[in-house]
């Protein structure tokens, strides 16, 4: 098994070495194999800082990554992370859309929230709330 220094991670990887010790302790990256001054990281370690690099592409933030990575680590795979974004429609509703959602389908949503919210507020200035 080929080994590296943490310097010849960051080169191998790109990553900083100071990022790849920030990983270390969150949690992104395992140990590594040995510690002290003969730390050694080996092929798990660069393919874990690739598939860091991977999700930060696709936008998921650090502990979205950190996710991911335990349901690998676990041998469960987590299904790739969702972000949605929130509407308040009224003080106490909130509806949820998929980010990634199409223009045309956003456009019908955006349509149905107007409504929507326009229905809620004027059943409470009728009193018709129950």
């Amino acid at each position: 098994m080929k080994e590296f220094k943490l310097q010849g991670l960051a080169r191998r990887s790109g990553v900083p070495a100071r990022t790849i010790r920030l990983y270390i302790t969150r949690g992104l990256v395992p140990r590594p194999l040995r510690a002290g001054r003969k730390a050694a990281y080996g092929p798990k370690h660069l393919a874990a800082l690739e598939d860091i690099r991977r999700l930060q592409r696709k936008g998921l933030t650090l502990a979205e990554i950190r996710r991911h990575r335990l349901g690998k680590v676990h041998g469960t795979e987590l299904p790739e992370p969702v972000r949605w974004n929130s509407y308040s429609v009224a003080p106490d509703v909130v509806v949820m859309v998929r980010e990634d959602a199409v223009g045309w389908r956003m456009k019908q949503v955006g349509n149905a929230l107007t409504e929507f919210s326009k229905h809620l507020t004027s059943e409470g200035r009728n009193g018709n709330d129950k």
